[in-house]
């Protein structure tokens, strides 16, 4: 990130702002845009520049660099604007500070409007024509005489035909001085976020082709309360053709179901004439002005703001769907690795056969092969003697799964080859497949595997998102990992740079061990990038492993700053400095040499020793450099070198006989992982084809705001099943263990006490199937909740019994 060239009070006043924003100190953040503004990644900074920062997360200054771009735009817009309206000589005092105190970038538009180049308006030609003084006069005085006032303006000459075309132009004037009027849109833009009305209606001759949308056909919600993917959804079905979107005043929409329209003016109206003074007291003007502010209303402020404030709408959502996105990829990213263990990869398949892949302990594919145990052929014995050839040859541990189609049936197949083979101790586990196939379609599966067919190329992915999850993904595009809802709606820049940052703080938690790393994983790596990461590849490749960190400099284009940023995060397992297999930056190894001469302990005695590391003060082994925050990180590291982040490795056992939706049964108590989490509710896989879906209101016993309060993707959970639509393939699910299931009925609605959350209504929408919630109260309806995603193959309609 590169300084902007801005003035050092402007300057001071972002980071002012910004320390405010975080509640954090100013000079906290002054140490961090100085630390970034020099090339500074913001995993190394939130790692081992901690006294600078005081401390400041990985989140924290993320947030950070964000509004940190986004203030300087603003003071860069701000100048510009100042710089524009000074050379058209409109510049005064007043405007100067009105335009140096706007806090936002709809602020400040609002203000240079009046003095933006623009295409010629009937408003401009009016004034040319000289009829600017009529206005005024009109505005400041409407006890004046319509036509008697206008008539000294009528001008052939000038375009000014009669004493109607100089009112007409005189309206056009104070139509245009109305909408630009900057304390008058702010007035009307908080208005309308905070009680408008969004109206969605079914385009003519659109219904049948438009069915998925069918509950926005007639809908209406407060704007301010419509949820993001609820947001989304409309959007889509805007885009499509089938829905048309209107914003109204919340008078107005009260009003719009009156079978005649209401001549008395809105709300909105009335802030327009009483900010410029407009009243009905019998003066012959007065219903002139009435009508001038009813036009100006209708034709140019409305539009204007209906336009910003769906934009708006639109940034809201897509800024909540690339949150929940982010939070689903974190956790998926993070979930438990199976670890250093051999590993047979099954992608399931019936008619393409089952593509099979056998990986070593380091992730290395040793043999590939492919099975028809299903239909049409049906080789069930044959596909398990090659299997056990297989587990013979190579002593896997692990058989990882894929959970698309033939999953369950592939799933069998591996228990009986489990159940031939019991001296081998092998489990078996499946495993989300969303993203395989792009990846083994990508030119990067095809430089890895140049010599193994496209189909295969799952079959090994599989086997390695087991045994490393984080190392394997990294090689797929973020957006077809499939934990998001609405993805491909959002703007896909800022989708792509959240997603990129996720990952790389994901990865670099965790660190990398280089002498085993993918140039996508090392790529990863805070100060790299695909080049240097395909570089260190090609030296390891040629030399043979790095010894230590040291060693890493000799690569080609990896020079001191990307060396400072990378090396803490870039593990050596085995080499010659025990201190490289951890997270100690070099930088910080004088610090070690202290302890280990204080101690009079080398540092293979001090690893590991975590009663004697603890029993240690950290005061006692600071300098000028490093301050106590550096010193307990490298006492930590020192009890547990290179320690993973991440959770125990866990799995989840589907129940034998629960293969498919017909199997399932209201009352079933199940085992399964929970796939997705979006804001209405979390996805998850119960070894049936289909995830089902854990309504937010029944995600726990107590009122749950966030459902990733109590769950995230990867997590191991007991549900129960409350109900199950095998023609729609839907299922709803329960974490509330203690809740009765009910009978599928038509039209069944639940009803709740004190508050407390509603569950879901089955319906469709925009490509996938979504929950309801209940109707509330009054004019205002709420529309369905809906997801979007690969896992999210399934939504579900949850139904209480009434307490």
């Amino acid at each position: 990130m590169t300084s902007s060239p801005q003035s050092a009070s402007a300057s001071a006043a972002i980071l002012s702002r910004i320390a405010q924003e975080l509640s954090v100190r100013t000079a906290q953040v002054e140490a961090t845009v100085q630390l970034l503004d020099g090339g500074a990644t913001v995993p190394f900074v939130a790692r081992y520049r901690k006294e600078a920062t005081g401390g400041l997360d990985d989140t924290q200054l993320r947030t950070l660099e964000e509004r940190l771009s986004y203030l300087r735009e603003l003071e860069d817009r701000r100048a510009a604007i100042l710089k524009s309206i000074d050379e058209q000589g409109k510049l005064t005092p007043d405007l100067t500070e009105r335009i140096s105190a706007a806090d936002s970038k709809a602020r400040l538009e609002d203000l240079y409007l009046p003095f933006k180049q623009k295409r010629r308006t009937k408003a401009q030609i009016a004034r040319e024509a000289g009829l600017e003084p009529l206005a005024d006069a009109l505005l400041s005085d409407p006890s004046l005489n319509l036509e008697q006032a206008a008539f000294p303006y009528v001008d052939s000459e000038k375009g000014v035909a009669d004493v109607k075309a100089a009112l007409d132009g005189t309206r056009q004037i104070l139509m245009e001085r109305f909408a630009e009027d900057a304390e008058l849109l702010g007035s009307l833009r908080d208005h309308l976020w905070q009680g408008g009305v969004l109206i969605s209606t079914v385009v003519e001759g659109k219904a049948e082709a438009g069915a998925k949308f069918s509950d926005y056909f007639d809908y209406r919600e407060t704007l301010r309360a419509i949820p993001s993917h609820r947001a989304l959804a409309l959007f889509r079905g805007r885009n499509e053709g089938v829905l048309s979107l209107k914003l109204l005043p919340p008078d107005e929409a009260a009003r719009s179901d009156e079978s005649s329209p209401s001549s008395t003016p809105g709300e909105c109206e009335t802030r327009i004439a009483r900010r410029f003074g407009i009243a009905d007291r019998k003066r012959p003007a007065d219903p002139w002005l009435a009508e001038t502010v009813r036009w100006a209303w209708r034709v140019k402020i409305q539009m204007h703001l209906e336009l910003e404030l769906m934009g708006r709408l639109r940034e809201t959502a897509e800024d909540e769907a690339i949150r929940v996105f982010a939070r689903n990829l974190r956790a998926l990213l993070l979930q438990a690795p199976a670890g250093a263990r051999a590993c047979i990869g099954l992608d399931p398949g019936i008619r393409t056969g089952v593509k099979v892949a056998v990986t070593d302990a380091t992730g290395k594919l040793v043999e590939t092969t492919t099975l028809y145990p299903h239909q049409p052929r049906n080789d069930w014995q044959g596909a398990l003697a090659a299997l056990g050839q297989l587990v013979r040859k190579h002593k896997p541990q692990l058989i990882a799964i894929g959970n698309g189609t033939a999953s369950r049936e592939t799933d069998k197949l591996a228990q009986d080859l489990i159940r031939q083979h019991p001296d081998i101790k092998l489990e078996k586990l499946v495993v989300s497949e969303a993203g395989a196939s792009v990846y083994s379609a990508s030119e990067l599966a095809a430089k890895e595997f140049p010599d193994i067919d496209v189909s295969l190329r799952g079959a090994v992915s599989i086997a390695r998102r087991l045994q490393d999850p984080l190392a394997e993904l990294v090689k797929i595009d973020p957006k077809a990992i499939g934990v998001g809802q609405y993805q491909h709606d959002v703007d896909q820049g800022r989708l792509g740079r959240s997603l990129d940052a996720v990952v790389e703080d994901c990865v670099n938690a965790v660190g990398v061990e280089v002498n085993t790393a993918s140039a996508p994983l090392l790529a990863r790596v805070a100060g790299l990038g695909p080049t240097v990461a395909r570089n260190i590849v090609d030296y390891r490749d040629r030399f043979g492993p790095f010894a230590s960190r040291e060693a890493l400099k000799q690569v080609d284009r990896l020079g001191p700053k990307a060396f400072e940023q990378a090396a803490g995060f870039l593990r050596v397992v085995g080499g010659v400095n025990p201190l490289d297999s951890s997270a100690v930056h070099p930088e910080a190894y004088p610090v070690v040499e202290r302890i280990v001469k204080t101690t009079g302990r080398p540092v293979q005695a001090l690893i590991g020793d975590t009663a004697f590391v603890r029993g240690l003060d950290p005061s006692d082994f600071t300098d000028s450099r490093f301050g106590e925050p550096t010193v307990r990180d490298i006492l930590r590291e020192l009890e547990k070198p290179g320690r993973d982040p991440r959770p125990e490795f866990k799995t989840a056992t589907f129940r034998d006989g629960v293969e498919s939706l017909t199997d399932l049964q209201p009352g079933m108590v199940l085992e399964g992982v929970v796939t997705n989490v979006t804001n209405f509710g979390a996805f998850v896989d119960i070894g049936v084809h289909q995830d089902g879906l854990v309504h937010i209101s029944l995600l726990a016993n107590r009122f749950v705001k966030d459902p990733h309060e109590v769950v995230k993707p990867g997590d191991l959970v007991k549900v129960k099943v409350l109900e199950v639509d095998v023609k729609r393939k839907r299922i709803a699910l329960s974490m509330r263990l203690d809740e009765a299931a009910a009978p599928s009925r038509s039209g069944d609605k639940a009803e709740r006490k004190g508050g407390e959350q509603r569950p879901p209504r089955s319906q469709h929408a925009a490509n996938t199937s979504a929950p309801r919630e209940q109707r509330r109260p009054a004019k205002v309806q709420a529309a369905p909740e809906e997801g979007d995603g690969a896992l999210a193959a399934a939504f579900a309609r949850a139904a209480l019994k009434k307490r």
